[in-house]
């Protein structure tokens, strides 16, 4: 399968922005729900958002209204908008390609993960 890279993350300020983008490898991917994860230290991973093939989102409560996920398949990359970011956001956050049966905000059964990029966010 293709491979994916997160990048875009970092360290800001709360009330900050950040965008973080993962390149895919495999138009494969087009076809198959797209998706924003993280975790923080001594947390489980969490689903912060996921768009359909058809460009149909989700978005994990915590994230709504501040967060846009979207998604560019003739450049085979995937964006995560983070406005008004607050120091809970600080995580890894990955990103990962997921067959359409499988695309949900919980437990991923099927995916191909990144290797993650760090977002901090300071108070």
């Amino acid at each position: 399968q293709g491979q994916l890279m997160e990048s875009g993350g970092g360290s800001v300020q709360a009330g900050g922005s950040l965008r973080v983008s993962c390149t895919y490898s495999t138009y494969t991917y087009s076809t198959y729900c797209m998706g924003w994860f993280r975790q923080a230290p001594r947390k489980e991973r969490e689903g912060v958002a996921t768009i359909r093939a058809d460009g149909t989102t989700t978005y994990a409560d915590s994230v709504k209204g501040r967060f846009t996920i979207s998604r560019d398949n003739t450049k085979k990359t995937l964006n995560l908008q983070m406005n008004n970011l607050k120091p809970e956001d600080t995580a890894m956050y990955y990103c990962a390609a997921v067959p359409a049966k499988y695309c949900t905000l919980g437990d991923i059964l099927l995916g191909y993960w990144g290797q993650g990029t760090q977002v901090t966010i300071s108070s």
